[in-house]
């Protein structure tokens, strides 16, 4: 018997997952599957939702617990499903004594344990020991948004912003390294606001500058997805000076058009991302930078997409993450005249032929550079810009320098030249 997680969505929900298959465990929990739902797009929630239906079709025998971001804002919907034993929310799914109903079997009046994220005021820095089979480790920093983007229901799955301490991070990422983990990334909903909420308001910058001070055997330590209008000085000096740092950094940018900027409720400008590209550029020339951008959001003309497209070459991206407007209920995008559904598959996947194109280039003008590379399973192992790239025989947790000596359709090919590490 044992607890298995499915998870949906982001990498603070990877990384979750790992702390509450440990909860589910310490409480007892046995023959269980944890869902841990994504909230993001309706099309989330619908993979979610056949996940679970297919999960119990293949073990009638096995409790099934969903929770995760679309547990929290639509708890009814799951608790309905025949299939589902239990609903979690986000603020007590990593806490062991939310799985004692299931551990224990004790009858509930109702399947849904589901309290009010908004009330939430601290997040506790979950200590693990690592990620089964996994040479890079995600740590949770942050949680929550305090910002409304008129497109998103993520602040009301996740609550308020809440940070880490400073201290908790730097002990846990000790023990990670200690557990032989190369290479750390930092998560969280929007970790550019890391420490408003903490004493003395350290900022992302800070913590990193603190992380990479008190840490010297962290090989590698990785940001996610940043928010780049908060970008600080402790950061740039970090990105600047410290090569352990690694040069790829994904921005939330959501749109090219400043119009539709001002619509979602960005805080940022297109201008603003140009400038804050060239100065990191100008800090680290090796830097890549991916982006997160929704076609067809409400209004959204032909002209304003074109202004979306141009900015991925003005920017020079080089990893995109695109995806269809997919209105939310309760948002007030939902209320905007919306761009048909047909249009905004279109405008995607022009976004993502654009995006192939930038990809491919890169990869191109990658070959016969001397890269640094991260293994992570079965030869197969990471740059430290992230492209993925073939290394035969070497295992995972291995640094490995790596000539690149051509291009395959995920990434590279590589031809180690010896141990870096």
């Amino acid at each position: 018997m044992s607890v298995e997680t499915l998870t949906f969505g982001c990498r603070l929900n990877a990384y979750e997952s790992e702390v509450m298959r440990a909860a589910a465990l310490e409480a007892g929990t046995a023959n269980a599957l944890i869902v841990n739902t994504c909230a993001v797009t309706a099309e989330a929630v619908r993979q979610a939702k056949q996940a679970i239906r297919k999960a119990r079709r293949d073990n009638p025998g096995r409790q099934i617990i969903v929770t995760g971001c679309a547990a929290q804002t639509s708890p009814r919907d799951f608790a309905d499903m025949a299939e589902v034993d239990l609903v979690i929310g986000n603020a007590d799914k990593m806490k062991a004594e939310s799985y004692a109903p299931i551990a224990f079997g004790v009858p509930l009046n109702d399947k849904v344990q589901v309290n009010d994220i908004m009330s939430v005021r601290e997040t506790a820095g979950h200590l693990i020991e690592g990620m089964d089979g996994r040479a890079r480790a995600f740590v949770q920093v942050q949680n929550g948004c305090d910002h409304r983007c008129t497109f998103c229901i993520i602040p009301y799955g996740r609550g308020p912003s809440r940070s880490v301490p400073m201290g908790a991070v730097v002990d846990q990422m000790k023990k990670l390294v200690a557990n032989g983990y190369r290479e750390l990334v930092l998560t969280g909903v929007d970790i550019t606001s890391y420490g408003a909420d903490l004493p003395g308001q350290p900022s992302l910058g800070k913590l990193v500058q603190a992380i990479l001070r008190h840490i010297p055997d962290l090989p590698r330590l990785r940001i996610s997805s940043i928010d780049s209008i908060e970008a600080d000085d402790a950061l740039y000096d970090a990105l600047a000076s410290d090569r352990r740092l690694m040069p790829h950094l994904h921005l939330s940018l959501q749109s090219g058009d400043d119009m539709i900027l001002k619509r979602m409720k960005r805080r940022h400008l297109r201008a603003d991302t140009l400038e804050f590209v060239a100065k990191v550029r100008a800090l680290r020339p090796d830097i890549v930078f991916g982006a997160d951008i929704i076609a067809g959001f409400p209004t959204e003309t032909d002209e304003m997409f074109e202004n979306s497209l141009k900015i991925v070459s003005e920017a020079d991206l080089t990893y995109l993450h695109v995806f269809p407007y997919s209105a939310r209920e309760g948002t007030p995008a939902a209320r905007m005249p919306q761009v048909p559904r047909r249009v905004a598959k279109e405008r995607a996947a022009k976004l993502r032929a654009l995006g192939d194109l930038q990809y491919s280039a890169f990869c191109q003008s990658r070959i016969g550079q001397m890269e640094t590379v991260l293994v992570e399973h079965d030869g197969l192992g990471r740059t430290e810009q992230f492209v993925p790239i073939a290394v035969p025989g070497h295992g995972p947790g291995e640094l490995v320098a790596v000539r690149a000596t051509g291009v395959s359709a995920s990434g590279l090919v590589g031809e180690p030249i010896r141990t870096a590490a």
